[in-house]
Order: structure tokens, then C-alpha cells, then sequence
């Protein structure tokens, strides 16, 4: 027997008009609009949620509201969203309720109560401003809702303003017993936060220290540049010190950038690996419309080329975008969305989709990212006279060499797609002082080691991050300590990514230098006695 009292099934959507500008829904996108599980008994009546799952609209208008075949009169039917309330026979081209991406609207009928655990039929007829009349189909279940849970203060209008914060703090005090003496202090207005962090209610102190000045000579990083870095591990700062030291020495850093593209990857389900292949086939004859449809949703994202993946009776994509200054994830979500969208509105074979598959391996390092990059791909280089690292790393060339060749097959034997020693170091300590997204450090920290003894005599070196992802511009880098840090890098805001690029994989390359310096000399383990211990 089917256990209808916990399942939320929706059933197909249909009946979708043409529009004057030909935006084009497929059913597959639009089942996705009813909130499954919103099914709820009011005091007032009967309410639902639907949510915009495409892109920015206008409700214009409501034709027909059904629950269980009974058509309800539209002026005991009632729309309400961010605490207004309108009758849905007013609703009109000219009385249009604003419909963003990814916000609920919540029809309430005035209609008596449902019976619980049992599934309903709910019925929507909706006019949209791009996508004309959509008619909706779905069958929902009327659970229980608890209300004697503990719920952290939360007030959506005013979620960032200090009576609430406050209101947080309080409830943490008094939640778990413990008075909050630091994580209440902050210098910046909480406003300043929307859009980086829900529930704000303090800030975590992380030392920061500064190493160098490192000297780069880069393509876009030219010239000294004090590092900011945010850690609690003793030594860190001056194991990287130390190597910039060197690095400064042999006349600084090269860097060179030799790609630069951000992904998601959507898969496509059919009913053989026949329609699998045919549906690639066509992707190849439509690749402009495709491209076009991508970059109609953002004002910087390029689509630059689109990898095809076939197993099965899958079809594994993926979008690969040049995103200016941003990361771009986000970006190239919306683009990648925009672009299947369109393709689901016209290709009618398919069966099941998905925005990802998991084969962008986003916040996952991959041997793909490294063969193919994510974010940008960067090599620092550096010549280290044979005299320099014998006097100030107390190591010769020779014997790095040989631990390289040694430190390889260890990587190779423990199934590591890299051979780096500790780029994660550097970048954690750099993306928390600057204000990237940190679990990028997952793919980003893949490094690239390459040494060899010149005909002179001299160390060679280079390290290449094949996926480094990285902003100036959007996401956490406009918070004011992160601004700071960037802006004392000169490279805070539009057109500075390649810069910061450059400076980041410098700043690698010298805590590689410096940590293979002191493992071969013996230094590292107390080095890290000696400045690491906070016991």
C-alpha cells in the first residue's frame, strides 16, 4: 500500500501558449514551479506556494484556481508575497506582482480545511510577463506542521538590523549557556553582509599577519607586493617569508596565465544511447542558438566552447565560460540554466534532466580540472642560483631535486592528482584574508611541481595551479576587512582577476619553495616546535 502521507508528487504541467517574445517553457522546467510539500490548512482558508524556477517575470494575471475539481471564485482566492496581500481577480497587466528568480509567491483560498494525509489536486491557470498563460498541475499532501521547534530569531524585512542581530546574539547566549564576549564585536555594519550570510550574527577573528613584500614579474602583477594572510598556524607566515625572501633574491617570480574558463556541467536522460547520440548530434548544428541563449542572461559571461560526454543512455555537457572578474559560478549557472532551457523547450525526447551531474566537480579536485582547468590556469617559475638556496636554505639544488623525484612516486602510489606539497596552505590563508568562497580551496589547491638542475648548476622550478579560482569583484570580496586586503594588493574590483591571479600563484610557489627547503634540510619539524606550539 502506498504511504500517501508523507509523499509530495507532481504530477505533469502542460498547456503552455506561445508568448509575443517566444519565450518557450518546457514542461520539464515548469513541474518544478509548484512548491511541493506547501500544501498547508490556514486559519483563513487553504494556502500553496508556487516559485519562479526560470527567470525574472511579471505576474499578470489569474485566470482559474482549483483544488480537488472545484474551481474557487477568484475573489476569495488571494496572492501574497513579502507581507502584502491582493485579490487575484485584480490582478492585471496593469496591477502586475513583481515574480523574480527564485522567489515563492503563496495562493490562499478561502475555502475550508483540507482533510490531512491524504493527496489533493491543485489546479493553477496563470498568466506571466515573458511566458504568457501557464497552466499548472500537481498533487500535494496537507501534513502536519510543527510549531514547537526552536527556531533561531529570523525576520525576513529586517533580518540585518541590530535590534534582530541582537535578538541572535541573545538567543545563542541563552541557548548554550555561554556569553558571547568576541563574536559579538565587529566594526562594520551587519547591512553590509546581506547577500554573503543569512542569520548574521557575528564575526570569527582570524590573525592576520603579512609576509613579504614578494616580487612579481607578471603579465598584469608587476612589481613588490605585501601579502595578507589569515591563519592559526604558527610558522606559516614565516615559512612563506622566508621563501619570498629567496624569490626576492633571484630577481622575483615569473607568472604567466594560460586559461581561463568556469563550468557547470547539466546532464541529459533519454531512453537509449541511440537518442543519447542523436540528441549530440543535434547540440553541434544548434551550438549558436545555444551560445546565444547562454550569454542573453549575463552581461560578462562567454560561452566558450561546450565538451560532450556520452555513457549510456546519458548525455554529460560541460559549459565552459569566460566570466571577466568573478569567480562565475554563479554566472554560469544562470547562463547554463538559460541555454537548457531553450534546449528542453525544443529537443522533446528527453526524459530527465538535471542543472548539474557532478562532472564539473565543482569544490572537488578532479583529473579533469587538471587536465582541462576550472578557473584559471597559472605557472609561477622561478631560477634559484645554486649559492643562494646552499647559503639560505641550507639545501643544494641536487638534493631537492632527488626529494622531487622521490616525492612524485609517492603522490603516484597514494592515487594524489597533483604532486604539489602545500598550495592549500597558501591559498586558505589568502582566500579568508580576501574574501573568496573557501571551499574552492578543494579544486584550487591542486598544484603542479616541476624541478630539474640547470646546465649551470642552479635550481629551476615551477608550479602550475590548473585550477584557481579567484575574484576581485562580487561575492565576499566587498566586505570591508576583504576589501582592504585587496585593495592593499591593488587589486580590488573590475579588471584586476589576472593581477590577483598572478600574485596568488607567486605566493604559492614561494610556500613550495620554502616548505621542500625544510624538509630536505631537516628544518621543518622544528621549525613548527619552535614557532607552532600554543599548547
Amino acid at each position: 500500500m502506498r504511504n500517501t502521507s508523507t509523499e509530495h508528487k507532481v504530477r505533469s504541467l502542460s498547456s503552455i501558449s506561445e508568448v509575443k517574445n517566444q519565450v518557450a517553457i518546457s514542461p520539464l522546467i515548469l513541474r518544478k514551479m509548484y512548491s511541493s510539500g506547501s500544501l498547508m490548512n490556514l486559519d483563513e482558508g487553504v494556502g500553496f506556494h508556487i516559485k519562479n524556477q526560470i527567470r525574472d517575470a511579471m505576474l499578470t494575471g489569474i485566470h482559474q484556481v482549483a483544488i480537488n475539481g472545484a474551481e474557487i471564485p477568484l475573489d476569495s482566492v488571494f496572492i501574497r508575497k513579502n507581507g502584502s496581500r491582493l485579490r487575484a481577480d485584480m490582478i492585471d497587466a496593469d496591477n502586475a506582482v513583481c515574480f523574480p528568480l527564485g522567489e515563492n509567491i503563496e495562493i490562499h483560498a478561502s475555502i475550508a480545511p483540507l482533510h490531512k494525509n491524504r493527496e489533493h489536486h491543485v489546479s493553477l491557470s496563470f498568466e506571466t510577463d515573458p511566458f504568457g498563460r501557464l497552466n499548472l498541475d500537481a498533487m500535494d499532501t496537507v501534513v502536519e506542521t510543527r510549531t514547537d521547534h526552536t527556531r533561531i530569531p529570523c525576520v525576513k524585512e529586517a533580518n540585518y538590523e541590530p535590534d534582530i542581530v541582537r535578538k541572535r546574539q541573545e538567543f545563542v547566549e541563552n541557548f548554550s549557556g555561554v556569553q558571547l564576549h568576541h563574536i559579538k564585536h565587529h566594526s562594520f555594519d551587519p547591512v553590509l553582509t546581506k547577500g554573503n550570510i543569512e542569520n548574521f550574527t557575528g564575526v570569527a577573528q582570524i590573525p592576520m599577519g603579512f609576509a613579504g613584500p614578494i616580487k612579481v614579474n607578471g603579465e598584469y602583477a608587476k612589481g613588490e607586493f605585501l601579502i595578507p594572510l589569515c591563519t592559526s598556524e604558527g610558522t606559516l607566515v614565516a615559512s612563506y617569508n622566508r621563501g619570498m625572501k629567496i624569490l626576492n633574491m633571484c630577481g622575483g617570480v615569473t607568472t604567466t596565465i594560460a586559461e581561463d574558463r568556469m563550468q557547470r556541467a547539466p546532464v541529459f536522460v533519454f531512453e537509449s544511447s541511440r537518442q543519447a547520440r542523436d540528441f549530440s548530434q543535434w547540440l553541434d548544428e544548434n551550438m549558436d542558438e545555444i551560445k546565444k541563449q547562454a550569454e542573453s542572461a549575463s552581461k560578462v559571461a562567454k560561452l566558450l566552447e561546450i565538451e560532450k560526454y556520452l555513457a549510456s543512455k546519458f548525455v554529460y555537457l560541460r559549459f565552459n565560460y569566460y566570466t571577466g572578474d568573478a569567480a562565475g559560478q554563479n554566472m554560469v549557472s544562470m547562463a547554463t540554466f538559460v541555454a537548457c532551457s531553450w534546449i528542453l523547450a525544443q529537443y522533446k525526447e528527453i526524459q530527465h534532466f538535471y542543472m548539474e551531474s557532478n562532472f564539473a566537480t565543482d569544490k572537488k579536485c578532479s583529473q579533469i580540472n587538471t587536465l582541462n582547468t576550472r578557473g584559471k590556469r597559472v605557472t609561477a617559475e622561478i631560477t634559484v642560483p645554486r649559492d643562494v638556496l646552499i647559503h639560505q636554505m641550507r639545501v643544494d639544488p641536487d638534493t631537492l631535486v632527488y626529494h622531487s623525484q622521490v616525492a612524485n612516486l609517492g603522490a603516484f602510489m597514494s592515487g594524489s592528482t597533483s604532486n604539489g606539497l602545500h598550495s592549500a596552505n597558501a591559498l586558505a590563508a589568502l582566500f579568508i584574508a580576501t574574501g573568496q568562497d573557501v571551499a574552492n580551496i578543494a579544486e584550487s589547491s591542486t598544484g603542479l611541481i616541476y624541478t630539474e638542475v640547470t646546465p649551470t648548476g642552479d635550481l629551476y622550478a615551477s608550479l602550475t595551479l590548473p585550477s584557481l579560482i579567484v575574484a576581485t569583484y562580487g561575492g565576499g570580496t566587498g566586505l570591508p576587512t576583504q576589501r582592504e586586503c585587496l585593495e592593499i594588493l591593488g587589486c580590488y574590483g573590475q579588471g584586476k582577476v589576472k593581477k590577483f591571479t598572478e600574485i596568488v600563484a607567486a605566493v604559492a610557489i614561494a610556500g613550495e619553495l620554502s616548505l621542500a627547503s625544510a624538509i630536505s634540510s631537516l628544518d621543518w619539524v622544528t621549525s613548527h616546535e619552535r614557532l607552532g606550539k600554543n599548547r
